[in-house]
């Protein structure tokens, strides 16, 4: 074989006649670690290509990888921090959310703050009561249900649209004019939350008035869901909301 150490480890003379006898995939690979050995490692991304050309770069990153890129030195985290490109994160994040944190949109914070504790909110699985006022909830009763409500509820009858019920800051709840399931009847809430001693929640749920507690989950959409066995409650996607929606500080 003509020159074969040439290719697996990239010795022997380069000359022409050892070119002309190889195939082309292995002239590019020879060619590839003839430029390697010329690169110069030692020197910085950033240096030889400045600020503007690396965030041009970083801006083709996946978020984890433009996370990683943060711990590299001082001078990576300043242009790898930049608001140029985690506002692109942040709307790719938040596309197709049913909900976007308040936390998420305080005035001044920068883009990756934005973008980590909207990851962080999202994860929560704690419901608090800025997140029952914030939001319209759509309801409907479960097939278990009783056939007088069901044979009055939109969802199961197939005709208008979906029951909504409203949550107030005073502590009280209710729905749309005209809903025949409402009946005009005052409605409380109440949050209940307990913990174990290492802080793991125990028990959370949400009661209205005196009807069974209702078990509390969060959507892949960052949406709220809750449910006993005779009704559920799906929060309406709101994500356009100005200023978001939810509590300004985490709750887990």
């Amino acid at each position: 074989m003509v020159n074969q150490n040439i290719v697996e480890d990239g010795s022997g003379d380069e000359d022409d006649d050892s070119y002309a006898k190889l195939s082309g995939t292995k002239v590019w690979v020879l060619r590839e670690k003839k430029r390697a050995k010329n690169l110069d490692f030692s020197v910085d991304p950033l240096v030889v290509f400045g600020w503007d050309i690396m965030l041009l770069i970083l801006d083709h990153l996946d978020a984890r990888s433009l996370a990683l890129s943060l711990v590299v030195s001082r001078t990576w985290h300043g242009v790898a921090s930049s608001d140029a490109v985690w506002s692109k994160k942040c709307e790719e994040l938040w596309a197709g959310k049913a909900h976007v944190p308040r936390m998420s949109q305080i005035k001044g914070l920068s883009k990756l703050a934005a973008y980590s504790l909207s990851v962080m909110d999202g994860k929560r699985s704690r419901i608090l009561k800025e997140d029952l006022w914030d939001h319209s909830w759509e309801f409907h009763f479960k097939k278990s249900a009783p056939g007088y409500w069901l044979n009055l509820d939109p969802y199961w009858r197939g005709m208008g649209p979906l029951m909504r019920r409203y949550f107030h800051s005073d502590g009280s709840q209710t729905a749309d004019p005209g809903d025949k399931v409402w009946g005009g009847q005052e409605c409380c809430y109440t949050i209940v939350t307990s913990f174990l001693a290492d802080g793991t929640i125990r028990e959370h749920y949400v009661r209205i008035s005196r009807w069974p507690q209702m078990s509390i989950s969060r959507k892949q959409d960052w949406g709220w869901k809750m449910s006993n066995h005779l009704y559920s409650y799906s929060s309406i996607p709101d994500a356009d909301k100005k200023g978001g929606t939810g509590p300004c500080f985490l709750a887990y």
